[in-house]
């Protein structure tokens, strides 16, 4: 199914399951539909399943989107107790639309339990409260936790809550990271549990092999192996360490929850020639999450790190936020940090969304069906991948997703045909019907919708100026020279943050 035949099928309310393989667009079609929606009045509720998810569409949870919490169920009686909360209730009860990204992330217990929710609060037994809902991901990535029996642990597809949903499958089928058709073949069979002679015979042929980049990322199942490795390869740089300390704001619990989630690490200390990762999407910059390059200086106004690209080019890593904000925008916490990390190994597990142009690979201790294809799928080509091992749960997948999926294939084979033989008329008032039931309007007011989008941007600088006025403005001649005496000192950084009207994390950065 193409990315537009998804986005008719959205458009026209159906429930949807969103998925396909990595690359295939499932986050660009998913923002391509909120802006659709906000465009024409529809109220959404964006959520997913990691903080980290949750950020990349500018949404928050489902966990505190539902009021769920922690939990993996809840009785009707503290269900109930939660409707005492008016945030809570308006919260769910306003939305036409709810969408949750990374639903492989959610058990089928947490599915159902937002539908037992959703159906209180709107007053209806229709499946969540009569909501369209848009569940997005892929159940090939790395599964939730298994926490124990029943519904608990088990791929929400699994589940009563999906059965209610009775999604309709929007399965892309085109591919927008991998570059290489002899390696898409190896990630195919991988998903498909196709795994032959000529597969192995391919990936033996990066056994050990010469990449063209002189500092790929390494790959590793655990975080141990990881962290050796930054420590090590940072330690034998010579040189004076820079450190850069996340600043948070917000409610306190959801902002270690995206601080727990956040690839940009807590306290990033890094050195020159230290090779790095952006870990954050700068479309205007032309950096992505998975952008690598290597330390070459530090800005000399802000201190900031300058980042020699593969392609030549020097970006100033500036500082960047993560944010959870609710169905009405409103920013419920925010963490602000380079975004960087130390890229000269990441884990498995962190590497999901990124997009590399090369990678060192070792499976060798891979532990969980899944893990392999999630490592491989990162890389663009396979003159880009280097494998140091991988052993025989590697390359092994979920029998059951396997088998699920090949359903989920057939099924989004044929609406996609029925799609595009539907008359463009009916299309058009289906979509038009649907706008009208969600209280929605059919023109869109472009001018308004830009404004909408520019404020949300701008809440979080608002309400920092209301304690720090002149937080994010460029420093004045002379303020260094005054910020460095008065903490040779002994003046509290907090005390330095008052007087110069700035956020202690930025006085900490600045010295």
């Amino acid at each position: 199914m193409t990315q537009e035949q998804a986005l008719n099928i959205l458009k026209s309310g159906d429930n949807v399951f969103l998925t396909g393989a990595a690359g295939s667009g499932k986050t660009y079609v998913l923002n391509q539909y909120i802006s659709y929606l906000r465009s024409h009045g529809v109220a959404v509720a964006v959520t997913a399943s990691t903080g980290i998810a949750a950020t990349h569409l500018n949404g928050t949870t489902i966990h505190s989107w539902s009021g769920m919490g922690i939990n993996d169920t809840l009785t009707d009686q503290e269900i109930k107790g939660l409707s005492r909360n008016a945030r809570t209730a308006k919260r769910i009860s306003t939305p036409a639309v709810l969408i949750i990204d990374e639903v492989s992330m959610l058990d089928a217990s947490r599915l159902q339990l937002v539908n037992r929710i959703t159906r209180y609060f709107r007053s209806s037994f229709a499946p969540f409260g009569g909501l369209q809902v848009v569940v997005s991901g892929d159940f090939f990535q790395l599964p939730p936790v298994y926490k124990g029996q029943g519904e608990e642990g088990k791929m929400a597809f699994q589940g009563t809550g999906w059965q209610d949903l009775a999604p309709t499958i929007c399965y892309l089928s085109e591919q927008h990271r991998q570059e290489d058709d002899a390696y898409l073949a190896v990630l195919n069979a991988i998903r498909d549990n196709a795994v032959d002679e000529g597969t192995y015979a391919l990936l033996e042929e990066r056994f050990q092999a010469e990449i063209p980049h002189a500092k790929p990322a390494r790959l590793f199942p655990h975080n141990f192996n990881v962290d050796s490795k930054n420590d090590k390869e940072l330690d034998q740089l010579a040189g004076k360490t820079e450190v850069f300390e996340m600043t948070s704001s917000g409610n306190k619990k959801v902002s270690q929850a995206l601080i727990k989630s956040c690839l940009a690490p807590e306290r990033l200390v890094v050195k020159k020639e230290a090779v790095v990762m952006f870990v954050k999407n700068n479309f205007e910059r032309k950096v992505v999450n998975g952008t690598m390059g290597i330390i070459e200086d530090f800005d000399s106004a802000t201190g900031y790190p300058v980042v020699r690209l593969k392609d030549g080019r020097r970006v100033v890593a500036i500082p960047d936020s993560w944010h959870v904000q609710d169905d009405s925008g409103k920013i419920l916490a925010q963490i602000t940090q380079i975004p960087l990390r130390l890229a000269w190994a990441i884990t498995i597990h962190k590497s999901q969304g990124m997009s590399l142009d090369a990678a060192e690979i070792d499976l060798s201790m891979a532990f969980s069906p899944g893990m392999g294809y999630v490592a491989l799928s990162r890389v663009r080509s396979l003159s880009g991948l280097r494998l140091l091992g991988f052993n025989n749960t590697a390359l092994q997948v979920h029998d059951l997703v396997s088998q699920v999926d090949a359903g989920f294939k057939e099924l989004s084979a044929i609406k996609a045909r029925e799609v595009e033989a539907k008359d463009k008329g009916l299309l058009k008032s289906e979509h038009e019907k649907f706008l009208k039931n969600s209280g929605g309007q059919l023109a869109p007011k472009k001018e308004k919708f830009e404004e909408k989008n520019k404020k949300e941007k701008s809440t979080y600088l608002t309400d920092i100026r209301k304690k720090y006025s002149n937080a994010y403005t460029p420093w004045k001649e002379g303020d260094d020279e005054l910020l460095t005496t008065m903490f040779q000192s002994g003046i509290a950084r907090e005390k330095i943050g008052e007087f110069f009207k700035r956020q202690p994390g930025s006085i900490t950065m600045r010295l």
